[in-house]
């Protein structure tokens, strides 16, 4: 049974000592020698499968959902939240929000040879089966690990 915490109104050391205690352990079924090899698995059908296919946005909405759920869940034990973002946050919401920005502008002007968006200029890259399934295995994988903080 989890005991609920309280966090102290204190400074960064307080912060830090939050941030540094480790998670409760994972159950077997989500550490990552289980979970990596199914994710290679889904990345190499979910690559065989053609871009904005029926059967790719099921694959898509399946894996993606599943992973979802359990952030939402109580089954993967989760770090303690902080109450504050740290500092160096900013270095990553910063030009996320840049990137967000021109990629929602392009996606307005209608994705063409003068604005593209992203998956416009990895369309190239994109036609190859190795590519493909790489980039959706980064996908699943970078999810998990959101899934898991």
């Amino acid at each position: 049974m989890d005991v609920p915490r309280t966090v102290s109104p204190g400074g960064p050391a307080e912060l830090a000592a939050e941030l540094a205690t480790e998670p409760p352990a994972a159950s077997a079924w989500s550490r990552p020698a289980v979970m990596l090899p199914a994710f290679a698995v889904f990345a190499m059908v979910g690559a065989l499968l053609p871009e904005f296919s029926t059967a790719a946005t099921v694959m898509v909405l399946i894996s993606g959902g599943a992973l979802f759920w359990l952030g939402l869940s109580a089954v993967v034990p989760r770090r303690p939240v902080p109450r504050r973002l740290p500092s160096g946050a900013l270095w990553w919401v910063v030009p996320a929000g840049a990137v967000l920005v021109v990629e929602a502008v392009n996606f307005g002007l209608g994705s063409t040879y003068e604005h593209p968006t992203l998956s416009k200029l990895a369309d190239p890259m994109m036609e190859r089966y190795m590519a493909k399934a790489a980039f959706y295995f980064g996908w699943l994988a970078s999810f998990w690990g959101l899934v898991r903080r």
